[in-house]
């Protein structure tokens, strides 16, 4: 599998597409003015204890207080003589105007705050640094069981060099990585975890102690895998920096990273701009004639499959089975191109076969193998329904590039202007009883009043004599169709 990365910038925002095999599969987006918290550390301040959520609001700095399960924090899980974990209660760890030391997990989202952990982290390229956590692990996505013992071995004789009592984990990255590039790595983090603790000293409470690479340099660190062919980046000053960055800490990746000096936009000379519209949609066409149905809530994002307009060739099951194949490795690429997290259900079309749906199950799992996001997929349920959830750690591709439409709210419905007619009639019925009432004007949207003078023109003389009150009809361009005023003269 052949893959690039092209990294676009302007003043305003940081774009990074990933591209396989001519197919954009994943795109991420920071902006100057809303740039990402997560791995960011700082000094919080405890501002409420809440025992019946097991949890706490941290002032970190940010225009609303972040979120600390009791989960997260340090020494709060211990382990008893049956083997189960339990948990001390919120309020025997933290007490309010309380100062303590946080990372950001998950960006606010939403009317959400961040959320936050203080079971500190500090990646590198091949290695996560885990300060005062005593243990070494190994990423799952490696899984040769014999590389893993070979990557945990080489940890574990570094830690006990070391002689602390810091724990590591071993990231998907360091596969086939010698011991000195990992004894490098151990050196690094020690030094710039030395910085931080200084940091720390000086911190006052709602302070940021430390914040993670921004996007490019983290897109090198974190994205780069040996499938990568190329990375390209449209900005000279932004290519010299990646080179040094590269040249210090990835010397392997140096030769891969390139300038694009050329006029026309990269987005657009792979089609990445057109393919971040389509994004954007609710519906996605399928090759075979079929099409998916993604809906974004706010507790789940719900996507239905449908054959559309492929008929098949055999029979009804053929043409299912061939459909839902399809349909799960587009919802994968999917999923990761719109960032979607959290609850995601999937309607499948109905298989009767056992075997059918064991094989679109596999193919869905072979298909999440390239997703870095962390997921878990259930088995097809009594119903059809697919259940899986994929972590969510920041806004979706549309909560990042689209706003809530102020005409209908986010329902995605208006009322129709017969619906919004009979709304102002029991509205001028109900203000001619109360108040003493001369006479009546009501001002709506141009398609309202239409219907008042077109289709319902009967009721409306009808409304008038019943009422025994003049009534004038005013459109106003400005209104969209459920707005409407009563105005009493």
């Amino acid at each position: 599998m052949s893959e690039e990365i092209l990294i676009n910038i302007t003043p305003q925002e940081t774009r990074v597409a990933n591209v396989e095999n001519g197919v954009l599969t994943e795109v991420c987006i920071e902006r100057r003015a809303k740039k990402t918290l997560i791995g960011n550390i700082y000094c919080g301040k405890v501002v409420r204890v809440l025992p019946g959520m097991d949890a706490a609001f941290i002032d970190i700095g940010l225009d609303r207080a972040a979120f600390l399960h009791a989960s997260d924090i340090v020494g709060a899980t211990s382990i008893d003589e049956n083997g189960e974990k339990s948990h001390k209660p919120i309020r025997e760890l933290l007490r309010e105007n309380q100062q303590t030391l946080v990372q950001v997990i998950k960006n606010p989202l939403g009317t959400k705050g961040a959320r936050l952990t203080s079971n500190l982290t500090v990646p590198s390229r091949y290695l996560v640094y885990m300060p005062g956590d005593n243990v070494v692990g190994v990423s799952t996505k490696i899984e040769n069981e014999e590389e893993r013992d070979r990557l945990r071995t080489i940890v574990e004789e570094l830690k006990e060099a070391e002689d602390s009592d810091n724990g590591y984990i071993v990231r998907t990255a360091a596969e086939g990585v010698d011991a000195t590039m990992l004894a490098g790595e151990v050196v690094f983090l020690r030094k710039l975890w030395a910085s931080i603790q200084l940091q720390i000293r000086a911190a006052k409470a709602g302070e940021l102690v430390y914040a993670d690479l921004p996007l490019v340099k983290r897109t090198l660190r974190d994205l780069v895998g040996v499938s990568v062919e190329r990375i390209r980046i449209d900005s000279r000053e932004s290519f010299v920096s990646a080179q040094k960055f590269a040249q210090e800490y990835l010397p392997e990746i140096e030769n891969c990273i390139e300038h694009y000096p050329g006029e026309r936009p990269i987005f657009d000379l792979y089609g990445v701009e057109d393919e971040i519209q389509r994004a954007l949609e609710r519906r996605v066409q399928l090759k075979s004639g079929g099409h998916l149905v993604f809906d974004q809530t706010e507790s789940m994002t719900t996507i239905d499959v449908n054959t559309g307009a492929f008929v098949g060739h055999r029979n009804l099951e053929e043409t299912i089975f061939k459909t839902n194949l399809e349909a799960a490795q587009a919802i994968c690429r999917q999923l990761r191109l719109r960032n979607l997290g959290g609850i995601v259900i999937i309607d499948f079309i109905d298989m009767t076969v056992d075997e059918h749906k064991r094989q679109v199950m596999r193919a869905m799992e072979k298909a999440l193998d390239q997703d870095h996001a962390r997921t878990q997929v259930c088995e097809v349920s009594s119903l059809g329904l697919v259940e899986m959830t994929r972590k969510r750690t920041r806004e979706s591709l549309e909560q990042t590039l689209c706003s809530e439409c102020p005409t209908c709210s986010g329902r995605g419905l208006l009322r129709t202007a017969e619906t919004v007619c009979n709304e102002i009639s029991r509205e001028i019925i109900r203000q001619v009883r109360q108040f003493d009432v001369k006479s009546l004007t009501v001002v709506a949207a141009p398609d309202v009043v239409e219907m008042f003078l077109d289709e319902q023109s009967d009721y409306f003389a009808e409304l008038e004599s019943f009422v025994n009150k003049p009534i004038r009809l005013q459109a106003e361009s400005m209104y969209n169709r459920d707005q409407y005023d009563v105005v009493i003269v």
